[in-house]
């Protein structure tokens, strides 16, 4: 009987000392948010974009539960919520504790047919509340029309699929490579002419694009090339690449020819291998690039082979963010004027497997963080005949970066077969341990090396980039650069359309920016 007045008082005291805790009341509007309006970052008609978020507060002491959390257009939305973990476009009774907070997670997917004609914005808003009672949070997204360019594909029995592809040769196993690849045709039915890319709206590229043999494809002034990961250009064998930028005269570049990934939020704007390269096989011909940013990819240009005459011409070109190279030749033979590279993994350019190169007024930096990687690279792999340097000359060049040494060599063969020239250059080397003091490469009074200024350490030398972690590669008026370069005939504007100097009133520049008070 004891037991059973025991068990009577704990069930007493239990029932009636609960607190409300876990009463909840409808909201009656005192909701507040992290933002009034969520801008969504511009995407491609049809593409999915980022996940955004909003946090909703309940800064009152009581419980509520929000009536409804809702999409304005309802389940017409382009819009998509994540509430609680569950998606969807419409909540009832959510339900938020007092001075707690709740994530809603929202993205969308839409066709530029949806948006408003004038501005190609899509919109809508979240709803919280009751039906004439809502709270509202606005939600703004800039829709893009592109061009897609993408594999075909083809649905096996299995429900599997199997896409359009290309052979790059055999494995070590003699097994074929292949990767995922779209023929550029100038009749296609969707795109139209495929070989010529226009700057009247963007493309995007799944996979490789491929010119194929004796096409060229033409890319006008302006235009914006954006590759999905893992994507991008070939030019085949007998085909060529002829990119026709011009220069701008306004912020948004207007005649510069961009190509960089898909992923249009700013938080991926300089972010480093977002997608493949553009190559060059051999036999691709009169392959030419002006005014043309390339960004954020893998290999930024990839040029293998030559046929012993020149197949890629580069001028006013700008290579940034590679994970690995900006410009990596093999056996390539190869022009640039006007260059600018930084930021990438291994090398800013790298002339390997011997070839040959001409580079005059161009910036080569390297700022990435790896104690291993330099401005430019030459090698001639194992030092037989035919990957021989036959060239590779440097004329009014910077060559800098963060790591001490800025070039660096590996020579394989004799010395008939391995041809460089350095001409006022300004080359960053510091060799703190004296272990190239001795190098037959690195002897920097030799006339392989005419008039070059060496920056042994940080302050003798210095070309004084701007922001160099910012790819501001523009010297300032400190620099060691300004005036120490050669005079040349015929001379030529640098890379923002500026004259150079020339004798008697003063010398050029180094590198790909004169300087301007």
């Amino acid at each position: 009987m004891k037991n059973y007045y025991y068990l009577f008082i704990v069930l007493f005291v239990t029932l009636f000392s609960c607190r409300n805790d876990f009463d909840f009341e409808p909201n009656v509007g005192n909701l507040l948010f992290s933002k009034d309006t969520i801008y969504l970052d511009t995407v491609f008609t049809n593409i999915g974009s980022s996940t955004y978020t909003l946090k909703v507060y309940n800064n009152t002491d009581k419980n509520i539960a929000i009536p409804k959390i809702q999409l304005g257009k309802g389940e017409n939305s382009n819009y998509r919520l994540m509430v609680d973990g569950m998606p969807g476009k419409i909540f009832e009774n959510v339900e938020l504790l007092a001075n707690d907070s709740l994530y809603v997670f929202v993205s969308v997917t839409s066709d530029v047919a949806d948006a408003n004609p004038t501005d190609f914005l899509y919109t809508d808003q979240i709803q919280f509340g009751t039906d004439g009672n809502f709270q509202k949070v606005e939600l703004v997204t800039l829709i893009q029309d592109a061009y897609f360019i993408y594999p075909e594909r083809t649905q096996n029995p299995d429900n599997t699929y199997t896409y359009e592809n290309i052979s790059l040769g055999m494995d070590e196993e003699g097994n074929p490579i292949t990767i995922k690849a779209s023929i550029l045709s100038e009749t296609d039915p969707i795109n139209g002419d495929e070989l010529h890319w226009t700057n009247t709206k963007p493309y995007v590229i799944y996979g490789y694009a491929v010119v194929p043999n004796t096409k060229t494809l033409i890319v006008d002034a302006g235009a914006r090339i954006h590759f999905h990961a893992e994507s991008g250009l070939i030019v085949a064998d007998d085909a060529s690449l002829q990119v026709n930028g011009a220069l701008s005269t306004t912020e948004s570049l207007e005649n510069e020819v961009i190509f960089e990934g898909d992923r249009l939020e700013p938080e991926f704007s300089e972010i480093p291998g977002q997608w493949g390269t553009i190559w060059f096989t051999l036999g691709s011909l009169n392959n030419s690039i002006d005014y043309a940013t390339i960004k954020n990819a893998t290999v930024g240009l990839l040029a293998t082979g030559n046929e012993g005459f020149e197949n890629l011409t580069l001028n006013n070109v700008q290579i940034y963010n590679c994970s690995n190279v900006g410009l990596l030749a093999r056996t390539g033979y190869i022009s640039g004027n006007n260059m600018v590279t930084n930021n990438c993994g291994e090398a800013g350019i790298a002339c390997t497997f011997g070839g040959n190169y001409q580079f005059t007024h161009c910036t080569f930096g390297n700022y990435w963080s790896s104690p291993s990687q330099s401005a430019v690279y030459i090698d001639d792999y194992n030092g037989a005949p035919e990957f021989a340097l036959t060239n590779a000359t440097f004329t009014n060049c910077i060559l800098y970066g963060s790591n001490n040494y800025a070039l660096v060599f590996e020579k394989e063969g004799i010395d008939a077969n391995f041809n460089y020239q350095f001409n006022n250059c300004l080359i960053r080397f510091n060799d703190t341990s004296n272990q190239f003091t001795n190098n037959p490469l690195y002897q920097f009074t030799s006339s392989r090396y005419n008039a070059c200024l060496i920056a042994t350490n940080s302050s003798t030398n210095n070309p004084k980039f701007m922001e160099p972690t910012e790819n501001n590669m523009k010297i300032e008026e400190t620099s060691a650069a300004i005036n120490k370069g050669q005079n040349l005939s015929p001379n030529f504007n640098d890379i923002l359309g500026q004259m150079r100097p020339t004798p008697p009133n003063s010398n050029p520049d180094i590198g790909a920016y004169q300087f301007n008070n």
